[in-house]
């Protein structure tokens, strides 16, 4: 790894006080994004300070159709029990925040500590480091393979380096990838697994369910269901020694509200919205008088205030340690039990297929996985393209939502590091393919998604 990357692989222990966690780092003299806290890992310790490039620098453009699931009447409807098994199913299930919280206990469950190595798949999200740095413990970075799966000739060479502790194994999109030879090689080495279903919440391989092979899994429920934060660790191997509080009732409040503003924005719930307007407006008034105070009175220099709900509900890579003993908000819980999972399952495959469809023959792209298998509840539809940059800057510009995973790794983590991951990150577009989406907004999905490859290959590069 480079000499100039390695002081980002770790946090960099120093005493800088930040009065902005968007801030330049005092110590590293970069316009990184920035967060300094004390460290509140299992030892405590000095302060400590994560510096990533900022992926909240400018507002988002308006999605035309909602990016994520949101709440509607519909998602109460159908049956409870999906074809598919669930990560919940049979597992000591403790309900969290977000997926990288769950991944922090999952490794200080396994004693993951200082002088340990937690192998990461080299095609990752930067908030899938950070919860290994909070438990003291360095981060390596293993191969995958060009449909995602792990490289298990470049972990075990990891393996023979020493010292590792944990491996943390994704299921990509949602399609389960076959753990069963990891799983052998963590035994034989007794090393940790780690099972991120992110995103996989529901599925199966070869019979076997997602989140059954690791010792501990996570996943991330505000992937999956019309709420605002969540996530989850689970365990059918071991029970969970994790004791959660309440995050107090501003969280509850903002939790509830931003899921619900979410479904107005897009048209559903409309009676609650026209009953609600006026407690949404005041709402809204007193929280920027409120803010507007604080900021006359403390000035440049005050602190930032607690924030109310963790930012990994806003697609920050940060993870915030005070978050590792909070419980996911009621509403978020409620959500979870009265939604109708066989409806989700069925939704997503549905959508899915349609846009795979939609997309056959269009210039310049294919899918990453050729077909969706019958275990595989998706995430999002991730297609291959061969002018991403032009092609994500047209969706832009038509509010189409997406997402380009792996686009931005720990620095570091190069072609030269995989030479797939690298490749995927820079090529990869994924598609929304959740439940909430209706008939109309698949439709204008297709049209748009296609009317982009084709307007880009249309034009010499």
């Amino acid at each position: 790894m480079r000499k100039d990357a390695e002081k980002y692989t770790k946090y960099k222990k120093c005493g800088a006080t930040l009065s902005s966690p968007r801030m330049r780092c005092p110590n590293l003299g970069t316009s990184y994004g920035c967060d300094a806290k004390p460290k509140a890992g299992p030892k405590g310790g000095a302060c400590y300070i994560s510096c990533m490039p900022s992926t909240n620098a400018s507002t988002p453009a308006r999605r035309a159709i909602p990016p994520v699931p949101v709440l509607s009447l519909a998602a109460f409807a159908g049956a409870r029990r999906a074809a598919l098994p669930s990560l919940l199913d049979g597992a000591d299930v403790r309900l969290v925040t977000s997926g990288r919280i769950a991944i922090g206990l999952a490794l200080r469950a396994l004693g993951v500590g200082a002088g340990d190595v937690v192998l990461v798949p080299a095609y990752h999200s930067p908030s899938m480091v950070p919860p290994a740095h909070w438990c003291g413990a360095d981060v390596a970075f293993y191969r995958v393979r060009s449909d995602t799966a792990p490289d298990l000739a470049d972990i075990e060479a990891h393996v023979a380096k020493g010292n590792v502790k944990a491996i943390l194994a994704t299921h990509f999109f949602g399609i389960p990838h076959d753990l069963a030879p990891l799983r052998a090689l963590c035994d034989r080495h007794g090393i940790g697994l780690v099972e991120d279903c992110a995103h996989a919440f529901f599925g199966a391989r070869d019979g076997v369910a997602v989140g059954s092979v690791g010792d501990y899994a996570i996943g991330s429920t505000m992937k999956f269901f019309p709420v605002y934060e969540g996530g989850c660790l689970v365990s059918r191997r071991h029970r969970l020694d994790v004791v959660l509080h309440g995050a107090g009732p501003g969280f509850e409040m903002k939790a509830a509200l931003n899921a619900l503003e979410a479904a107005f924005a897009y048209g559903r719930l409309p009676v609650l919205r026209m009953l609600l307007a006026l407690p949404l407006r005041l709402k809204s008034a007193l929280w920027h008088a409120l803010k507007s105070r604080g900021t006359r009175a403390g000035g440049a220099g005050a602190s930032a205030a607690p924030a109310l709900a963790p930012s990994s509900s806003d697609s920050s890579f940060e993870f915030d340690a005070r978050w590792a003993d909070k419980r996911s908000s009621w509403l978020s819980r409620t959500v979870l039990r009265a939604v109708s999972p066989a409806r989700i399952v069925a939704r997503r495959r549905r959508n899915y297929l349609e846009l795979q469809r939609a997309l056959d023959g269009a210039p310049g792209c294919r899918p990453l996985f050729d077909s969706l298998p019958d275990g595989a509840c998706p995430w999002m539809f991730p297609l291959l393209v061969d002018r991403p940059q032009d092609v994500s800057d047209a969706l832009l510009r038509a509010g189409v939502p997406m997402t380009r995973f792996g686009a931005t790794l720990w620095p570091g983590v190069d072609a030269s590091v995989c030479a797939n991951s690298a490749d995927l990150g820079r090529r990869l577009i994924a598609f929304p393919c959740h439940q909430a989406l209706d008939d109309a907004e698949r439709a204008w999905l297709h049209a748009q998604a296609r009317q982009a490859l084709e307007a880009c290959a249309a034009v010499p590069a």
